[in-house]
């Protein structure tokens, strides 16, 4: 697949989002940074393809810390102005732990500033190139994607990836979010679209095929909210577990009982005890191959 050579992106591992560098004639531009335990690793890649140039500006999708956690890094090295989505601002501003997603999924992110904000409906010029700003609800509430109609590439991030799109966080929440998941797709599936750079896996070309395995998912989560639930806590533990690599078996239930989404799930949605929960949460991830239990400690796998 060839992008236009404007375009630059650093497919990452789980922990991390992609990353999409874009180089213009007189400036350069990011979207999204990675995991904060990946920063050394997106400061390389970034200056690496840069050849001694200054990253200008650096955008982020949405404020899951996956997709963010490079900010800091990125801004302490290149003094670079950064964007995020405009509901979003002044959480960051005065750096309000309750309500960004970091402390209430047990991830982190390193503290970062902002420069301004990123609206829906707006065009931005990235890499001599014109994207158009959509909002994409659905896996966040204000997350947005970006579309160049010249080059027909959809920056997507973690509304649509090749099988699938990122848990429904807002349900979750107690919010609506199947239904506007299920109108980004619609505006996903408006766009005339040759090329997706999701947020997590690899660029990929046959969009109808992915909205299609993309509307079946969210049929079935939306049949039972249920279901949602169940695997956004195996997504959450598999993250923590990627993170540590290994942990003893019984640190989860007080890692389980310190995050607020982790209650927030067992109570809500599951009718599960803190204990219940890391339990069966351990047995799905073991099933999947995804963990390992050795000597009463849990392995990341697979």
């Amino acid at each position: 697949m060839t992008l236009h050579p404007s375009i630059h992106v650093f497919e990452r591992g789980w922990l991390s989002s992609n990353n999409v560098l874009l180089l213009g004639r007189h400036d350069a531009a990011m979207i999204d940074s990675g995991y904060v335990a990946h920063q050394q690793q997106t400061l390389d890649l970034v200056r690496h393809a840069l050849h001694g140039r200054r990253l200008d500006r650096l955008y982020t999708t949405h404020l899951h810390s996956d997709h963010c956690g490079g900010n800091a890094a990125l801004q302490a090295h290149f003094g670079c102005n950064t964007y995020i989505p405009e509901p979003e601002a002044g959480k960051v501003r005065h750096w309000d732990e309750d309500a960004l997603s970091f402390k209430a999924t047990g991830q982190q992110c390193e503290r970062f500033s902002i420069d301004g904000v990123i609206t829906a409906g707006e065009t931005l010029t990235l890499g001599d190139l014109e994207w158009q700003v959509l909002g994409a609800p659905g896996h966040h509430a204000h997350s947005v994607i970006f579309y160049c109609p010249s080059e027909k590439v959809l920056i997507s991030a973690d509304a649509l990836w090749q099988n699938g799109f990122g848990v429904i966080f807002p349900e979750l929440e107690g919010d609506e979010g199947f239904a506007e998941a299920a109108a980004t797709l619609d505006v996903i599936a408006g766009l005339d679209v040759k090329a997706v750079i999701p947020g997590h896996g690899a660029v990929f070309e046959d969009v109808e095929a992915a909205l299609s395995r993309a509307r079946r998912r969210l049929d079935f989560l939306s049949a039972d909210p249920k279901r949602n639930a169940e695997y956004a806590v195996k997504v959450l533990l598999k993250f923590l577990l990627l993170e540590r690599q290994s942990m003893p078996v019984a640190d989860v239930v007080p890692l389980f009982a310190s995050i607020p989404l982790m209650q927030a799930i067992a109570s809500r949605h599951l009718a599960m005890s803190t204990e219940q929960l890391a339990a069966w949460a351990i047995k799905q991830l073991v099933r999947a191959c995804s963990a390992r239990v050795e000597n009463d400690i849990l392995l990341n796998d697979g």
